[in-house]
């Protein structure tokens, strides 16, 4: 029993028992100081101050922390000059730095862009070269990674975005989607009132909106009206649905149908013939579309309301031109057809 006392008394007290003991001490407190740092960093980072929330100011301080902790061990422990070691790494740095190139190129690329708030998480951006767009969600030390529209992540080097054009987009809530209103340029104030009221009907079934649909026109050319129908969202993982929602809802309302045109043109020219002036004639024609015309719309509960809304624009238009709005006959019981519209008098 003395002889296992003594071999087990004899084992604690070697030195490289010791030695290990100093080991599991140095790098323990490393990793419990690390974590402290990296925590406090976060949190700083996260309370808006002069550098980004990007993960790559943290990744820097960790590694730091770990390289100071372990040449301390090597020193300590194994009696080791670090100086000399990193006095020899200079001299093979060329070395070392040829064959990491790519990784340095990076680190200093993410540092830079980091450093300069050129680009940090949260920000809508899209790569001029190769025109991936999407939300930037962190800058680490070798990759920036961002999300798309559709939802895929996307890893692009830090040094190709300190190299390559970057444009800043509007933040991804807002959406915006171009349109072409091939209708009158009468009818342009009310088309744009129709395609708000469906598009704000459908979006209520995708998402809460921060700011509604509001239309707006900024062309015009052969091909009609051009303009954009803007929205904010609240979720952003729903833009596509409400993209695809919204475009539905104002697609019957982008261009006037081809035989509402034809029928209207005649009768404009009927009315011209009886006597009136072509802007009474025009303002007659509308109004009285305004008066039977069922407002096409993919939702019908909206309907209704369009239709007194573009009835009450119509007859302030013939009202204003000193036209009669015509007053459609209601066919007899039975009977398939209409008969034509004639004058009130």
């Amino acid at each position: 029993m003395e002889k296992l006392y003594d071999m087990f008394d004899k084992f604690v007290r070697s030195d490289w028992m010791t030695t290990a003991l100093g080991v599991v001490i140095i790098l323990g407190l490393t990793a419990l100081l690390s974590r402290v740092a990296v925590s406090i960093t976060r949190k700083l980072l996260k309370r808006g101050s002069l550098l980004p929330t990007s993960s790559i100011f943290v990744n820097v301080i960790r590694v730091s922390i770990w390289l100071v902790g372990i040449s301390f061990m090597l020193s300590s422990c194994f009696n080791v000059d670090v100086s000399a070691i990193v006095t020899g790494l200079g001299v093979v740095g060329i070395a070392v730095s040829l064959g990491f190139q790519d990784t340095i190129a990076n680190l200093i690329g993410g540092l830079q862009v980091s450093i300069s708030r050129t680009v940090e998480p949260g920000d809508n951006i899209q790569l001029g070269a190769s025109g991936v767009s999407g939300v930037v969600r962190d800058v680490t030390w070798r990759y920036t990674t961002i999300d798309n529209p559709s939802g895929t992540r996307i890893v692009i080097p830090n040094s190709l975005m300190n190299t390559t054009a970057l444009l800043h987009l509007s933040a991804p809530e807002n959406v915006s989607i171009p349109i072409v209103v091939t209708d009158s340029d009468q009818r342009l104030t009310s088309v744009a009132h129709h395609m708000e009221e469906a598009a704000a009907k459908a979006l209520k079934r995708v998402d809460k909106l921060k700011k509604g649909p509001s239309t707006s026109f900024s062309e015009i050319t052969a091909q009609g009206f051009k303009g954009s129908l803007s929205f904010t969202l609240t979720d952003t993982s729903k833009i596509t649905a409400a993209t695809d929602a919204a475009i539905r809802a104002i697609a019957p309302y982008a261009h006037v149908h081809p035989m509402e045109q034809m029928m209207g043109t005649i009768e404009q020219e009927l009315l011209e013939h009886d006597g009136l002036s072509k802007d009474q004639a025009i303002a007659t024609v509308y109004a009285d579309r305004a008066s039977t015309l069922v407002v096409p719309t993919a939702d019908s509960d909206v309907a209704p309301q369009m239709k007194e809304l573009e009835k009450r624009e119509r007859a302030t238009i013939a009202k204003d031109a000193g036209a009669t709005p015509l007053v459609p006959t209601v066919p007899a019981a039975g009977d398939g057809e209409k008969s034509p519209s004639t004058p009130a008098k």
